[in-house]
Order: structure tokens, then sequence, then C-alpha cells
């Protein structure tokens, strides 16, 4: 299929744009103009953006000019607007992680993520929205109000990387850094019909270290897959504050052609054995799945065989809340979200036999993931059982308890660290739907290909403002 054409500086691809700035037919400082005009525009009914550095851009998107005068960019990135969740520390700029109990006071210095970004010469336009230190699976906090999905502001964006997945959906920035602990990268992905991969844990670095230790991974979030893998090539280094950050893949993320899908095997699990999911989301997955098959890959419909992994994971979840909350005093506390203060009081209870008993829990887990994989390359399911609900609530219904009860697809592989992404594969009664790749630990580029199979196959829809 042709595609069209864009015309609109504000709808360009990070590709795109990288190529208009090589040829000169394009300035850094136009796209960033183009980009903040956007946010100004669109942020007002969705709040993605909770800090905007319209300055501070300015002068990067000036000095990416010169740079690509000169035949001299830092990166293919050089130029390219981008984002950062305010999880995240960035030198000169506020750091409040959704909290009232948080400082007004500025970073002094840089994370990796946000260091990696600026030596590529990325234009950070400023910082998304999250739920309170990230806390639950969609976007609202005490300090910054509700983030709404703009594909109907009446409903959620997801979390807690909502103002990132928001801010990809309108395109204001092109490339949007994210977090995910329990699925945070890709519930909003699929609310928002845009991409996003939480990679194997340890590829990109993590400085100060997560309160919620090995469950959270750093990755990006964009409208295309090859815009993310543009912003892997940069972010995916080692940086020696993180103990756990690796390399095991050495290439261009970026240069990456899709592998072949004949010989391919992919375990399908539409439910995971114990999932009750939309039968409308089931059809566009099915679908998708049924694509493949057609193009050469082998594909068997199967459960990776374990049970539901809530308890140890709400252990490890609670034990990491627990921690946080312990800092803080009777005034403060006062100020948390009140979910969140309820699930650290619970998680200060956790015997510490407990948490053992869900630490090994945990790596049994990741063992029966591995033995899965030695069968299958891949492993598919829905991202989410259903599509977007009502903004400003925690749980899809008052039959639910926790954020974890409509987000069943996504915790279990936090625990194993696997690479998780998600992928838009349709849209049902006006909302993304989208479809989870889980792959073996430093398959990475695997689960990527199998998505670029699927964005080709099942063009994503854009918007280039919210719909209410």
């Amino acid at each position: 299929m042709t595609k069209a054409r864009k015309t609109n500086v504000a709808d360009m691809t990070a590709v795109e744009l990288s190529h208009l700035f090589e040829t000169k037919k394009l300035s850094p400082v136009e796209a960033t103009k183009a980009s903040l005009e956007r946010i100004a525009k669109c942020n007002p009914s969705v709040n993605a953006y909770c800090f905007v550095a319209e300055e501070d851009a300015l002068n990067a998107a000036k000095e990416s000019e010169k740079r690509w005068f000169k035949g001299e960019p830092l990166s293919k990135i050089d130029g390219v607007t981008s984002s950062i969740k305010d999880l995240t520390l960035v030198a000169g700029w506020p750091h409040r992680s959704g909290s009232l109990t948080s400082s007004e006071n500025l970073a002094n210095v840089d994370a990796p993520f946000s260091q990696k970004m600026r030596q590529a010469g990325a234009v950070i336009l400023g910082k998304t929205t999250t739920p309170e230190f990230g806390w639950k699976g969609v976007t609202d906090s005490p300090l910054t109000g509700v983030t709404r999905n703009p594909w109907n502001t009446t409903l959620t964006s997801g979390g807690s990387s909502g103002g990132a997945a928001a801010a990809a959906a309108l395109n204001m920035g092109v490339l949007h850094q994210a977090s995910d602990a329990g699925g945070s990268i890709r519930i909003p992905a699929s609310f928002c019909g845009v991409f996003g991969i939480k990679p194997t844990f340890g590829f990109v670095p993590q400085w100060p270290a997560s309160a919620m230790t090995t469950l959270s991974h750093l990755g990006p979030i964009s409208r295309t897959v090859q815009d993310s893998l543009l912003m892997m090539d940069v972010i995916a280094k080692p940086d020696l504050r993180d103990w756990y950050s690796t390399r095991i893949f050495d290439g261009s993320w970026s240069d990456q052609k899709k592998l072949p899908l004949k010989g391919l095997k992919i375990a399908y699990s539409p439910t995971l054995g114990y999932i009750d999911v939309d039968a409308g989301v089931l059809k566009l997955v099915d679908c998708a799945v049924n694509a493949l098959k057609e193009m050469g890959a082998e594909v068997d419909l199967i459960d990776p065989g374990f049970k539901d992994p809530i308890d140890t994971f709400s252990t490890l979840w609670f034990a990491g809340a627990a921690k946080v909350v312990s800092t803080f005093n009777e005034q403060q506390r006062v100020l948390l979200d009140p979910g969140f203060l309820q699930i650290g009081i619970e998680g200060s209870k956790i015997d510490i036999v407990d948490y053992m008993k869900a630490s090994d829990q945990r790596a049994e887990l990741g063992r029966s993931m591995q033995e899965f994989h030695s069968k299958y390359d891949i492993l598919i399911t829905p991202t989410l059982p259903r599509t977007a609900f009502k903004a400003g609530q925690n749980t899809e219904s008052a039959y639910q308890e926790h954020w974890t009860d409509w987000t069943p697809f996504s915790y279990p592989f936090n625990l194993t660290q696997q690479p998780a992404l998600s992928i838009p594969c349709g849209v049902l009664d006006g909302l993304p739907v989208g479809l989870q790749v889980v792959a073996d630990r430093g398959n990475d580029l695997l689960a990527i290909s199998i998505a670029k199979y699927i964005e080709d196959l099942i063009p994503t829809q854009f918007l280039d403002a919210p719909r209410s």
C-alpha cells in the first residue's frame, strides 16, 4: 500500500524528519515549533505534558540546525522532538513524580536516559504526566490531575506512561520516554493506539533505581515501530550508574530487517488460560494472528501454562510502595494518592519470609517461560482484555479492587523480565486495540519483527486533534 506523503510537519515521523534535516529541506527549528504548536493546541484537552520547556527546546533545535547544516549530526534523531516521563531526572528541570510531596527544586543531574537523548541531539520538549510515583495503570495524580485519551477525552489514557502515550498519539513530540514495571508502557500504548516496547530488563539503564526495583524497565513509545528503534539505538547502552545495565546486542536496532516468518513458531494464547476477554478485542487479535499464519508463520493455539501470578506480583509491588511511603512523615502522607498510601500500608505488613517466597515464585515463572521459549519463538496475546474506560477511576468497574484486576496480560512479563511490546491491531467501536508480542530474554528483535509485520498488515490510524 502506498502511503500518502505528509505535508504537515507536526505529523511527521522521526524517520521522515531525519531525512528532511539531512537533505536540508526542513530545519529542526521548524519541526520543534510545529511540535510546540501541537502541544499548545492539544495538551489542554488531554493533559499529557506537566512541564513544557519551550525556550530550552528552541535553543536545542537551533544547535541541532547548525550541526545538520555542517553535515555533522550527533545521531539520526538529532533535532527530533521528544519527551521524558516525570519519573526521570532532567538536569535543570522540576522532578515531581506526580506527587504533592515532591519539592519544586530543579534536578541537578541527568538520568542516563535523559543524558543519552541529549547527547544524541534530541530536542526534549518537556516532561509527561505520571500517576504518583508511577504506582498504577491509569494516569492521574494529586499534583497534575487526570490525563485523558486522545481518542475519547472522557476515557483514560492508561498508565502509568499515559502522558507519553497520549502525546505520541497526537504527535506532541515524536519520541517519548516511558517506564514499565507492571505494564506501564504497553497499557497506555494499547489504549492510545501507538507502539510501545518494554525491552529486556537491563538493556536500557535506569538510575536512580525504581522503587519497584527489577520489575521496572525503561523504553520508548512512538507512533511507529521504526521511530522507537531509532530511539533504542541511543538509549540501549550501558551506564555505570545502573549495576543491572547490560549489553547483549551490539548492532544497530534501526538497521535490522524483518526476520522471515516462514518456520517461525508462534504460540497464540488469547486468554493465558484464565482471562475473560472482550469478544471484539479477540476478533481483532485473531485476525492479526491469522494473517501472520497465512504469511508462513507456524501458529499453535496454546497457553504458556502458568497460573495467574497476581499474588507474587502484588507482594513485590506493595513492598516497593511501602519503601516509598516509609520515607514520608504523617503530614506528607496526607498528601498522597489514597490508593498509593493504602498499598504502601499493606506492603509494610508483608513478612520477609513471604517476600522471599514471592522471589522464589518469580524465579520459577521465569524458568517456566524459558522452557516455553525453547519450543516457541514468540508468544502473542491481547495487550488488554478491553478498550479504554472512564477517566479518573483506577478500575474498569466497582467489582475490581486494584488496577491489576484489568491488566492481567502485562505484569507476568515484568516478573520474567522478558521483552514485551504492544502494537495496534485495529479499532473497536472507535477505540484502539493492542496486540502483545512477547519473546525470550534478549530476543527483542524477534518480537520487533512481528510488530513490523503487523504494522504493515494493519496500518495504524493517527489523530491530529483529540476527540471528545
